[in-house]
């Protein structure tokens, strides 16, 4: 399939030449169209040559008229047309006009740098769940920043459109677009001069194969299981929807086991009342908010849990209506300010699990300077509670400056109203919510998205890509040093360019800290991510290995993300003398006990965050590792144990939530590695 789009879009593209050698013939196509990508606001590449397409009645012509130049063609015998304009300077705004029998205008459009954002939840991750969310997007006013994000959708077959439009980057804009394109867009506007547009399709929870065309997947045996899966999938697909049907059915009709919010009798609590202000609390468990209650000892459950605090407000808010802001929470709440329901998020709500919650406190709630917020939380599916980030959990007044507010992040009380074993579904009658299973229109399907969110976009013009995913894939972290370069080279080929600059941001530190050295299937699919950057010069890594969070897997630092990433583009596509990437593994050597590792990208030194260095362990021939001693020497790291008397293999930040603290004179973090390697494996110059 991509082939022949390629090929329709070569031969289209001959055709638009030979037409401009002779004269061109008036206008005639009816009922032409353009893709939602051609939109008022659009940034189109600088210095590119522009493909501009769509469809109309077959043989009709079309002309394109945009910066005094113009291009004609003839709809093919499909309906679709495409022309080529020609490259220009950055610049702007002008205006773009499709003309047949009617004219299609298009106003407000800039050239400059086009940059594609994919991946999973962070990089859907919106700027107003980041970290200092409320400053951000009161900063946001970049006019030539122009934002453009892909509606969700899902596809067997490959989609012509997607759902989408342009907007421009203004505080009232920014606040739903992806955080880590944002940022990696604003600091490249910012050191380029020059208009940028962002193009976002993500999806959360979604793995890579879901982004990779079928062709592909089926070109290589590693990767052929992934298919295989599905096509199983399908073909038990009716009789596991049936099952899956008939399992919910018999725990809606268990009365005390409703999986889903809107289905659960709930707030129970409330009726004993738990939302009430003169309600004894005292006898429930303290609780730092934000956070996961799978975190706590004895709480890896689904179900409801209920949460209160008491704020003392200033006499002065007493009677005004107020404005409360609890950031996301996973996955649906209820939420009573003094005993009142000031607001309710329910799975009707798109991204409910990252949905920040905005909720408006009626002036009569409002009577006392000490009030008492009630939040009963119910989660159907992984973790669950409030997921951050604290700096956007604040009580206000609704209409006031937005410098004076309470903090609502900190010790909340916290008691359970419904616990559910966490998939333990053996069969009909058992607790807690099935997985839903795969087949036709599910976001996991095989190029499902590709399909939808992907091939509609080809070939706009843009600079690169940069793509933050592989939480779902680190189960299958080996097979993913196959999947992800192959998905790469697959959007190369849609895109019909070679040279496509692909960043990627390796997975950030997440979960509860080891206390020994152990195998992690995170520090695997993170060296899966560096490997794709070794062996491909057009690929970037941006570490945030030292950026996570351990009690929550969006971590609200994007800004650090966004930034690590351009500056990659900025060295590696600009031409920028910067450096860009933090201390990369380049050799070791064995003295005695002792082994020496040098680094690239650390020309100025090495610098440890805090008194002692942390992150390194050893191993002998047996490869069992423990902790071991570190210390710098220019850019060079010396390690040893006295454990160890001949060490072998090093292995550095590798774990789920690894303590480390190695940076270079730029204070880029080192990149989390390991010696001990499969054979067969080839490092060249990153």
């Amino acid at each position: 399939m991509v082939t022949f789009k390629k090929t329709i879009h070569v031969c289209i593209g001959i055709l638009t030449l030979v037409l401009i050698g002779c004269t061109a013939p008036e206008p005639s196509a009816e009922n032409i169209s353009l893709p939602s990508i051609f939109g008022d606001h659009a940034v189109m590449q600088r210095g590119a040559k522009i493909p501009v397409w769509g469809t109309a009645d077959p043989g009709g012509i079309v002309k394109v008229e945009f910066a005094k130049k113009s291009r004609t063609t003839t709809v093919n015998e499909d309906g679709k047309w495409m022309v080529y304009l020609p490259s220009q300077k950055a610049g702007g705004p002008y205006e773009m006009h499709v003309i047949g029998l009617d004219t299609i205008s298009i106003k407000d459009l800039l050239i400059g740098e086009v940059w594609l954002c994919s991946g999973q939840s962070n990089m859907e991750w919106q700027v107003r769940n980041a970290m200092n969310a409320q400053q951000e997007i009161k900063s946001a006013g970049y006019p030539e920043i122009r934002m453009f994000t892909v509606d969700r959708a899902v596809s067997d077959t490959p989609l012509d459109d997607c759902s989408g439009s342009w907007k421009v980057c203004t505080p009232e804009n920014v606040g739903d677009f992806s955080a880590v394109g944002y940022f990696f867009g604003r600091h490249l506007h910012q050191q380029l001069d020059v208009p940028v547009g962002l193009i976002h399709s993500s999806w959360g929870g979604t793995p890579a194969e879901a982004w990779t065309s079928l062709e592909t997947l089926e070109s290589d045996t590693v990767l052929l299981p992934i298919l295989e899966r599905y096509r199983e999938s399908i073909e038990n697909y009716p009789e596991q929807l049936a099952e899956y049907r008939e399992i919910l059915r018999r725990i809606e009709e268990s009365g005390d086991r409703l999986p889903m919010y809107h289905k659960d009798p709930g707030n129970k609590g409330a009726e004993k009342g738990w939302a009430e202000p003169d309600f004894d609390d005292s006898r429930w468990q303290d609780f730092p908010v934000p956070g996961f209650w799978e975190n706590q000892p004895g709480m890896n459950i689904d179900g409801a849990v209920w949460f209160r605090k008491v704020v003392q407000i200033p006499e002065s808010w007493i009677g005004k209506t107020l404005r409360l802001l609890l950031g996301a929470i996973d996955d649906f709440d209820v939420t009573y300010f003094n005993g009142i329901q000031v607001g309710a998020t329910g799975e009707e709500t798109p991204n409910f699990w990252i949905h920040q919650r905005h909720y408006t406190v009626p002036n009569d709630a409002v009577h006392s300077e000490k009030a008492l917020i009630a939040v009963r939380i119910f989660d159907h599916y992984g973790q669950g509670g409030f997921a951050g980030p604290g700096s956007n959990m604040r009580l206000s007044l609704a209409e006031g400056p937005s410098d004076d507010f309470i903090r609502l992040d900190g010790i909340w009380k916290m008691k359970v109203e419904l616990a559910l074993d966490p998939l333990a579904i053996s069969g009909p009658g058992g607790q807690g919510l099935p997985p839903e299973p795969i087949g036709p229109g599910h976001s996991h399907s095989p190029a499902g998205l590709y399909h939808a969110m992907l091939y509609p976009l080809a070939p706009y013009a843009i600079s690169g890509a940069i793509w933050y995913q592989g939480e779902t894939n680190a189960g299958r972290a080996y097979q993913y040093r196959t999947l992800l370069p192959a998905m790469i080279n697959d959007w190369r080929e849609l895109w019909g360019q070679r040279r496509f600059p692909f960043g990627l941001v390796q997975l950030a530190n997440f979960m509860p800290v080891s206390e020994e050295p152990q195998e992690s299937d995170w520090a695997e699919l993170r060296e899966a991510q560096l490997l794709t950057a070794l062996n491909d010069p057009d690929v970037g890594l941006a570490v945030t290995i030292d950026i996570g969070e351990a009690d929550d897997i969006h971590p609200g630092n994007k800004q650090d993300v966004g930034k690590r990433l351009s500056l990659w583009a900025l060295a590696k596509v600009y031409g920028f003398d910067i450096e860009y990437s933090g201390p990369l593994y380049d050799s070791m050597e064995v003295q005695g006990d002792t082994l020496i590792i040098s680094f690239r990208h650390a020309e100025n030194g090495l610098i440890v965050k805090g008194d002692t260095l942390f992150g390194f362990s050893i191993a002998g021939d047996d490869y069992q590792f423990v902790w071991a001693n570190a210390e710098i020497k220019g850019n060079r790291v010396l390690v040893w144990s006295d454990q160890i008397n001949d060490p072998v293999a090093v292995r550095y930040a590798w774990a789920d939530n690894p303590v480390c603290n190695l940076y270079n004179s730029e204070m880029l973090p080192a990149v989390p590695f390991k010696t001990d390697d499969k054979p067969g494996i080839t490092f060249v110059t990153f």
